[in-house]
């Protein structure tokens, strides 16, 4: 069923740049204590998780 999923290496490269940018706007919002900081902290949190989650246990295929 899941045989076919997997991350090539560009996936990969994109996947951790994003990880990287969410996790830093991410610790921007959460050092600016915002009205909305908990929104944003959602918005960026989330994307990260599931980047991480997806290098964690998605396999690498060159």
């Amino acid at each position: 069923m899941f045989d076919s999923l997997y991350l090539t290496p560009v996936t990969g490269v994109l996947t951790v740049f994003l990880v990287v940018v969410c996790g830093h706007l991410y610790r921007q919002n959460w050092k600016s204590e915002a009205p909305e900081a908990r929104l944003r902290a959602w918005l960026y949190g989330v994307p990260a998780a599931i980047g991480l989650l997806a290098l964690a246990f998605v396999p690498l295929k060159f």
